[in-house]
This record gives C-alpha cells, sequence and structure tokens, in this order.
C-alpha cells in the first residue's frame, strides 16, 4: 500500500488583504502533502452578533477562505476559543463557505451533534478520521444539543470557576473526557484506520510551560485510540513527545496569524486593552516590526508537523521548521535559521518535562523519533 504525507499547521487568521500573500511562505509544503489541516481561528462573516464574554475577534472576510483552497488546505479543525464571537450566523457562514470550497471541517456546527461530528479524509483509499475539541472555552462558545458552537473538553479551573482562556486551568473534567473518548471510539469502529484528535490548549504567550492537564488528555486521547494528537491555541510553540510509539505535538504555535486585532491603537475598546494588559500578564514586549503579529519574540519560531500513514499506521514523524517574517508571515526555515528552531524545540520540551527524542535533519525536514 502506498505511503501518504499529512501536514499539519496551527492557527490561522486571515484578516489581512492579500491572504495568498502571507500564506505563499508555506503553500509549497501544503501543496505537496496528501493531506493539509490547519486550525481556522476565528468566523469568516460579515454577520453576526460579538461574544459579550472574553475577548472577541473580529469576523474575517468570507472571501479569504478561498486563499486557504489556493494554498493546498484540505480540512481545517473549528474546535477554538474564537469561532463563536460572531455567533450562529458566524459559525454558519464560515461552515458554508468551507463547503463550497471542498474544505473538510470539524469541530464546530449548528448543535452539540454537528460540532462533534468527525471530518473523513481520504489518504489514497486509506480512510482518516479527524476529530477536534475546544479545552479553553469560554463556555459560551461551546455547542449545545439545541445551539450552535463548538466542541469541547470541560477543564475545571483552580478555583472552581468557569472555564476561561485566561483561567488557571487545571484538570479535565472526567465526564468531559469520557465523551471524547465515545467520540474517538466510534469513528474507530466506523471503520477509520487512522484517527487524528486536534486539542485547543495550553497557556498562550508562556514559553515551554504545560498546564497539568494537558499531558493527561493528549494521552487519554490516544488510549481511546487516536494515533496522532495536534496542538494549538498557545500562539507559540509547545514540546514534542511519544506517548504509547504515537506522537503528540503540544503546540504548533501561529500556522499564519495576520490581524490588526491585537493592536493597542484600535477602534475596539475590549481588543484594545488587551493588547495592552497582555505585555503585563505574561511579561514580553512585541517586536514593533512585527504589527500584523504582535505576538511573544520567541513567536518567530514556528513548525509544520508531518507525518506518513502507511497501511493505516504511522510510519513517520517529523516537522518541518518555520521562521516567521516581519510582519507576520510564514516562511519555511532553512539553514542557521533551521538549526535555531530545532535548537528551540529541543529546549522548551526539555524543560516542559517531557522524555528525550532524536532529530535527524533530512532536506527541509526534521526527523522524529
Amino acid at each position: 500500500m502506498a505511503a501518504h504525507s499529512l501536514v499539519f499547521c496551527g492557527d490561522l487568521v486571515l484578516d489581512e488583504p492579500d491572504p495568498d500573500r502571507w500564506l505563499g511562505g508555506i503553500a509549497p509544503c501544503l501543496q505537496e502533502a496528501r493531506l493539509a489541516i490547519g486550525h481556522l481561528e476565528v468566523p469568516h462573516t460579515r454577520r453576526g452578533r460579538e461574544l459579550a464574554v472574553d475577548v472577541p475577534a473580529p469576523g474575517a472576510p468570507p472571501e479569504h477562505l478561498a486563499a486557504l483552497a489556493r494554498a493546498g488546505m484540505d480540512a481545517v479543525t473549528l474546535a477554538g476559543n474564537h469561532i463563536a464571537d460572531c455567533g450562529a450566523e458566524g459559525i454558519a457562514d464560515t461552515i458554508a463557505e468551507l463547503d463550497r470550497l471542498d474544505i473538510r471541517h470539524c469541530g464546530a456546527g449548528a448543535d452539540l451533534r454537528q460540532a462533534c461530528a468527525p471530518a473523513w479524509l481520504q489518504a489514497g483509499n486509506q480512510s482518516v478520521a479527524l476529530l477536534s475539541y475546544n479545552c479553553v472555552g469560554p463556555q459560551e462558545s461551546w455547542a449545545q444539543p439545541g445551539s450552535a458552537g463548538c466542541a469541547y473538553v470541560r477543564v475545571l479551573a483552580a478555583d472552581g470557576g468557569p472555564t476561561r482562556p485566561a483561567a488557571a486551568l487545571q484538570t479535565a473534567d472526567p465526564i468531559s473526557v469520557a465523551r471524547m473518548v465515545e467520540d474517538i471510539r466510534a469513528v474507530r469502529t466506523q471503520g477509520a484506520p487512522y484517527c487524528i484528535v486536534a486539542l485547543h490548549k495550553g497557556i498562550v504567550h508562556t514559553p515551554a510551560k504545560l498546564a497539568p492537564y494537558e499531558r493527561p488528555l493528549a494521552h487519554a486521547a490516544i488510549d481511546a485510540g487516536a494515533d496522532l494528537v495536534i496542538g494549538h491555541h498557545a500562539h507559540i510553540l509547545r514540546g514534542i513527545e511519544f506517548y504509547r510509539d504515537r506522537p503528540i505535538f503540544h503546540g504548533l504555535g501561529n500556522g499564519c496569524v495576520v490581524t490588526r486585532a491585537l493592536s493597542a491603537d484600535q477602534d475596539n475598546p475590549k481588543r484594545a486593552e488587551w493588547a495592552r494588559q497582555r505585555r503585563a500578564l505574561f511579561g514580553f514586549e512585541p517586536d514593533p516590526e512585527y504589527f500584523l503579529a504582535p505576538f511573544h519574540p520567541d513567536a518567530v519560531h514556528g513548525m509544520l508537523a508531518r507525518i506518513v500513514i502507511e497501511d493505516g499506521r504511522l510510519a513517520r514523524a517529523s516537522f518541518i521548521p518555520v521562521y516567521v517574517e516581519p510582519p507576520g508571515r510564514p516562511t519555511i526555515a532553512r539553514g542557521i535559521t533551521a538549526e535555531a528552531v530545532v535548537q528551540y524545540i529541543m529546549r522548551i520540551s526539555r524543560e516542559a518535562g517531557l522524555p528525550p527524542l532524536r532529530y535527524a535533519a533530512s532536506g527541509d525536514m526534521v526527523r522524529i523519533t
């Protein structure tokens, strides 16, 4: 049976004009893959009412989704903390345009059943099931049996408060984890030889550190039958581990994030205040050259996760080092820049207490064993 490569990128926010330009630096790697999968962070809509909690993201232009198709994106996960920021209309408009473009999706929908449904993908004659869960809230974004939103795993805060992106999230609720486990087992019984679980998780803008719930939750997904776990949300890279010989990319960082929604000098008071608070809360000053991606200075390091499946099993795992050029355009890293990304991933994996791995460069890729 033929081998097939799958490539994954982190958060995608395409607010700015000319999305093809912003995606152009990584598009060749997406186009070369048998399947390319990313995480769509915000709704693409001109309708809807802003969510009243957390810090709502503005809706991005629906026509920008076509740039994802041109860049080679086959599927996106939607279960994140911003997908419901323009309400049910924003989710409906986003899904309608993805369907029109034949970009598969999972993780959000008109009700909980639709949000938890897998995206079914084909790698040659091999079926791949993709599931997506938001672990960070806000709870108001979660789908319910009769209302739109995203699929989720409830994670309990240290103070007993609601699940919120800024809360000190500690432990995944066993009932919620059991529902995720049932979803994973269901796609296995439906004949998926390969199952991928995407978790929107972690502590934003903070190097290396993993929240207490992250590793146990990723391990629970693999124990249930997932072959690969992909993390995103933190807007900065996280380490890599293998558990039961299956890879966990704890955080892919930014796939392609170009937006003015994080600028302190904007009209929306909530977003402007959050842009100021981030600097004090997380102890960093954005580089002014990165005015479309004003993240932690370490966020210039990025990666595309890459796996090869054969006969319904993992044959190889690797990543493609990425460097984010100012003002926010991701590009494939090479030479000393690629080596800096590799050294960074090794360091943050070690600082997070993850088991050591071996990394071997091969062309633009770095193989992991």
